[in-house]
């Protein structure tokens, strides 16, 4: 099996020219890290001329070798990038694919250019612009409501990472003792998080919407929308990473995006945005939209895929108040 290494560039160059992805002109002049990745083992191929994206993904998390995860993510991946390659109102908002090896979970797409993702906000320094808010709800338009089933089949079912991500949403935050000290995120973390650990009513009703997000639905979710996944280019807003895709509940999506307005403290009125902005937003179950915002808030508090949010214990407990209220419909 073929393993994508940053120090071995000619065995690298030997391959992509093997499956015609580098001319046989072409050399690798350099192999950098194009961002900080949590899942994939990514590399950005510079040739002198060109570059482009490798990624592959292996039997476990690149950030928590630990945790394992399905090793054909990818190709999952590369499949959604293959149909929403259709539509140009989608399309235009992320990389291109240029190729995939499914026997090595190995994709190659189209490089961005130099670009920064908002993980800034997390700093509560840095602010949304209402125009970029806005150009991340359109990306959601295109992608709910160009990709509608009518009939619920198995296509980008996911159904094997789906499963590592609702362990990881809705149930590993909310155990009392899951091996994970979150002193060691923030001195007193650990005593903020456990009475919702043993809150029974708040966790009957988080296990409910982890069943609807396991559960198929009509509409093509991107599945990890939040800003990790946004990238500031020279050629505006683009998504990249839709490795959690899967036809569901399209309040998902939402409620990932809502939920991290409220993790970065971004301005109240950057809300009316999402609701005035996104089509049919008064079609939406306002509960379930609610739950979702509810429980990312809430296990990225006091969950595994911590944030570097520059919060204190009196912030964060005031927004896992705030999140318990919303998942209570209280």
């Amino acid at each position: 099996m073929f393993i994508l290494n940053a120090n071995e560039p000619n065995e690298l160059a030997n391959y992509l020219q093997e499956h015609q992805w580098l001319g046989l002109d072409e050399t690798v002049v350099s192999l950098s890290k194009p961002g900080e990745g949590n899942m994939n083992y990514v590399l950005r191929v510079d040739t002198g001329k060109r570059t482009f994206i490798v990624k592959q993904s292996r039997g476990y998390v690149e950030k928590y070798p630990q945790v394992v995860a399905p090793e054909k993510r990818v190709v999952t991946e590369s499949a959604f990038y293959e149909k929403i390659a259709t539509k140009i109102n989608v399309q235009k908002y992320m990389p291109r694919l240029i190729g995939i090896d499914v026997e090595n979970n190995v994709m190659v797409i189209e490089d961005l250019g130099n670009s920064n993702d908002f993980t800034t906000l997390y700093d509560l320094y840095h602010f949304l612009e209402a125009d970029e808010l806005k150009e991340l709800v359109n990306y959601l338009n295109g992608l709910h409501h160009s990709f509608q089933k009518t009939i619920l089949d198995d296509e980008l079912a996911n159904l094997e990472l789906r499963k590592l991500n609702h362990e990881h949403i809705f149930h590993y935050p909310f155990m009392e003792a899951n091996g994970f000290d979150l002193n060691s995120v923030q001195d007193g973390l650990q005593e903020l998080a456990l009475p919702y650990k043993k809150d029974a009513t708040l966790k009957k009703q988080i296990t409910l919407l982890g069943s609807l997000y396991m559960s198929k639905g009509k509409y093509l979710l991107h599945g990890d929308y939040y800003p990790g996944s946004w990238l500031k280019t020279s050629d505006g807003i683009k998504i990249i990473d839709p490795e959690f895709c899967y036809y569901g509940s399209r309040e998902f999506d939402l409620g990932v995006l809502i939920a991290h307005l409220y993790l970065t403290q971004q301005d109240e009125n950057l809300l009316s945005i999402v609701v005035t902005e996104y089509d049919s937003y008064t079609d939406l179950n306002l509960e379930i939209l609610n739950g979702f915002i509810g429980v990312e808030i809430m296990r990225r508090l006091i969950g595994l895929a911590q944030l570097p949010l520059q919060m204190d214990l009196k912030q964060k407990k005031e927004l896992l108040d705030f999140a318990r209220t919303l998942i209570l419909k209280k």
